[in-house]
């Protein structure tokens, strides 16, 4: 947690700056005008965002709105886009670790998670599993309708508002399979996926996974916990 500015619009000035002070803890982002003090201090922020859910970016040179240096971005769930600067690069590489620590971490507790959506008109669901990968069902009969693994995704687009074109390759035939899924929520599910993904792919590092473990040992109160991955 720390105190950052962030970048406003404003009509009667082009650039503005307002200090806020920004919390990562659990499964939530934190955003305040003030630092919490009491437990209570936590349910008043000013907005609260998952962590699975949002994509923080470490702004390059060539990203950068104006003169200020050490900034990052923060697209939320709703797709808004916000955007911090901090005093030195120390902090923008702390806090881009915090990010990717709190992420994992998440992802590894929560194991999945399913949004509504909807093909062709009927109610769907589509659950995206750690283990599993992609599996979309029919939310009255819970009948499940397909299921990719993680590797099986060569590629994705959407259209800004609510679908998303997921391109699955077919283990047998080797043939790209197109599925088409409408979201209320698109920012969200693509933020949880890349999430998901993001994951995945620090398990193939064992001494991140081995610092995270550690971490996570540190935070837990039981102590007793072992924490499993799968790759």
């Amino acid at each position: 947690m720390g105190w950052t500015e962030e970048r406003e619009q404003d009509s009667l000035q082009d650039r503005m700056y307002t200090p806020k002070f920004l919390a990562l803890r659990g499964s939530s982002l934190y955003k305040f005008i003030a630092p919490p003090v009491t437990t209570w201090d936590w349910t008043r922020a000013e907005k609260t965002f998952s962590v699975y859910e949002i994509m923080c970016k470490i702004l390059k040179d060539s990203d950068l709105l104006d003169r200020r240096k050490h900034c990052f971005g923060v697209q939320s769930e709703s797709g808004e886009d916000l955007y911090f600067s901090v005093e030195l690069e120390c902090d923008l590489t702390l806090w881009e670790k915090a990010f990717q620590t709190a992420t994992f971490l998440e992802v590894e507790r929560i194991q999945c998670k399913t949004y509504a959506c909807v093909l062709e008109s009927h109610l769907m669901g589509l659950t995206i599993d750690f283990g599993m990968g992609f599996v979309c069902f029919d939310a009255a009969t819970k009948a499940v309708l397909w299921r990719y693994k993680f590797s099986q995704l060569k590629g994705s687009s959407d259209d800004g508002k609510s679908k998303i074109k997921f391109l699955f390759q077919n283990p047998d035939t080797k043939q790209i399979e197109a599925k088409e899924l409408e979201f209320s929520n698109l920012f969200a599910v693509l933020h949880c996926i890349h999430s998901f993904f993001a994951a995945k792919v620090a398990c193939l590092d064992p001494l991140y996974v081995g610092s995270q473990a550690a971490t996570s040992a540190v935070a837990t109160t039981s102590g007793t916990g072992k924490l499993k991955y799968t790759t």
